[in-house]
């Protein structure tokens, strides 16, 4: 029996051997792969450089989350080992003190001292910044996200060489990202240019002709074309860059401009109904617009930590806030003053000054910033020369919505149709029953609350101070005039037309003299059109 169990026990053992040898082969493989990057990391603090070479090979084979900051900071120069226990540690230099902060101990407290004793520099050469360069050129083009292998290709588009198109040339395949893989053919297209077949290059010059980035007109500049016939294509590659890169600029002024003329047009919607209904020049409409951005800066003081959700907080608040305080100023001051337009200028004057010294008397002459919001920031890059900016696009989207709402009331509401018939006739629309004196406050509030919401956007493109108003009040004035008083689609189109002929004057006149240029010429059109684009209608309009 003992002969007939023998060939089952001695398998069974032979086969349990096999298992612990072959998971235990797994296991001395991944010990000593981590020996070797623990080993290679602490070579990062000797002098050797062949060693150094070695170790960050070795690193980047294995790519542990500190490869990135690390070697980052070794090109940076800001890579230190402390001498006691020669561990990492990241250095950043503030003022006068510098502060070390470990590379693996992730809780670890950072270090800060007013010298480096104790630290030294993980010093490098040469051969190891191009080593390195390479490495972190790998590890970006390998990343998920398709805007860190674009910078990793506009680095190495800044230098092109040929170890550079080596990287490239194994991953493109598998490349779905069109911008990334535009960057890539074009990278190996400047190489071509290089090439002893003559086909090649023009292959090459035909690619290059399509890419906007800088690094291919440059490489095609370069060039020397060994005849007539490339010397040709080239030339005319150049000039498909250049004035492929004038168009995309041309729009990029025009973005920026409708961008500026948004904030006109938002400032000036309100000044279009209090003037164009009432007949009340208002110069305080500025710090209402004031109010607005202050109003911003409030609510996110109040909620520090939803500064996304604290801009849509802002809109409403701001709306209502300017609109009561517009009210109160009509109920106060300007229903005293009505048919005396010289006093009401002088009074709104006075009440402007009033309001800005509230706002240094509660929150100091300092200039304060709105934080913009993530979902704002950065920019929508088309390509490598057109980039819009969210926040300036979401301003223009912005306007256009307050635009509609407003247009809205004005045709769907009763009030709508109260303003529109004081602003019309005021005498007939008292006979018929409408209180002007409650439409007057009403309206007066409604365009103060939309100063409010352009005090809004304006916190976003530039600093809350107590004179924010007064750069825009006599622009919002020009706008309104020009567009027509008391009309809001003149007021939408020229500010608009406006914002994009300022920013179309101003490369080459300057921004003062741009503006003087506005100035002459709106002076010049109401002498033509004294009723401006759209006239008003009505007999108020006629008298």
């Amino acid at each position: 029996m003992s002969e007939s169990l023998m060939p089952v026990t001695v398998k069974k053992l032979l086969f349990a051997f096999i298992c612990i040898f072959f998971f235990s082969g797994y296991a001395v493989t991944g010990f000593a792969s981590d020996i070797e990057l623990n080993e290679a990391w602490k070579t990062l603090s000797t002098k050797n450089y062949n060693k150094k070479a070695h170790a960050i090979e070795v690193i980047s084979q294995q790519n542990p989350p500190q490869t990135y900051p690390a070697f980052k900071a070794m090109l940076e120069g800001q890579l230190y080992f402390s001498r006691s226990g020669r561990q990492l540690f990241l250095m950043q230099e503030s003022d006068d003190n510098y502060t070390f902060t470990p590379l693996f101990d992730i809780d670890g407290q950072p270090v800060t001292r007013e010298n480096k004793r104790g630290f030294k520099k993980v010093r490098i050469n040469n051969r190891l910044r191009t080593l390195i360069r390479k490495s972190l050129a790998i590890i970006q083009l390998q990343n998920k996200d398709a805007d860190i292998r674009l910078a990793a290709l506009d680095e190495l588009l800044k230098n092109p060489q040929p170890e550079s198109a080596e990287l490239v040339r194994p991953i493109m395949e598998k490349e779905q990202d069109a911008r990334v893989l535009a960057a890539m053919h074009t990278l190996l297209a400047i190489m071509k240019l290089d090439s002893d077949d003559e086909r090649e290059q023009a292959e090459a010059i035909a690619t290059l002709s399509e890419s906007l980035n800088t690094s291919s007109i440059n490489a095609l500049s370069n060039y020397h074309a060994p005849n007539k016939q490339l010397d040709k294509k080239v030339k005319a590659a150049i000039k498909k860059i250049n004035d492929k890169r004038e168009l995309y600029a041309k729009a990029e002024t025009v973005f920026f401009g409708l961008s500026l003329g948004s904030v006109l047009a938002l400032s000036a919607i309100g000044l279009a109904i209090t003037f164009g209904v009432m007949g009340i020049i208002n110069m305080a409409h500025g710090e209402l617009m004031m109010i607005g951005a202050y109003t911003t800066y409030v609510v996110q003081l109040l909620m520090p930590n939803h500064i996304g959700l604290s801009i849509v907080v802002a809109i409403p608040a701001a709306f209502i806030v300017s609109g009561l305080v517009g009210i109160a100023i009509e109920r106060s001051v300007i229903r005293h003053l009505y048919g005396r337009p010289l006093e009401t200028l002088l009074a709104t004057f006075g009440v402007s000054l009033i309001l800005q010294q509230a706002v240094r008397s509660i929150f100091s002459p300092l200039n304060r910033s709105v934080e913009t919001p993530q979902w704002m920031s950065g920019a929508w890059h088309i390509n490598e020369v057109l980039a819009l900016t969210w926040n300036r696009f979401y301003i223009i989207i912005f306007c256009l919505i307050v635009f509609v709402a407003l247009i809205m009331v004005m045709k769907k509401t009763a009030l709508g149709l109260q303003v529109r018939a004081v602003s019309q006739n005021r005498k007939m629309a008292r006979a018929m029953g409408v209180r002007s004196e409650w439409v007057d406050a009403l309206t007066f509030g409604l365009g103060s609350g939309i100063a409010g919401l352009a005090g809004v956007a304006l916190s976003l493109l530039t600093n809350v101070g107590p004179n924010l108003g007064q750069a825009y009040i006599i622009d919002s004035f020009m706008v309104v005039v020009f567009g027509g008083v008391g009309n809001l689609w003149g007021t939408l189109v020229a500010g608009m037309s406006l914002g994009v002929i300022n920013k179309v004057l101003e490369p080459w006149a300057g921004a003062v003299l741009a503006k003087i240029i506005v100035l002459i010429f709106i002076i010049l059109f109401i002498q033509k059109r004294p009723k401006g684009l759209f006239p008003q209608r009505g007999r108020a309009a006629e008298d």
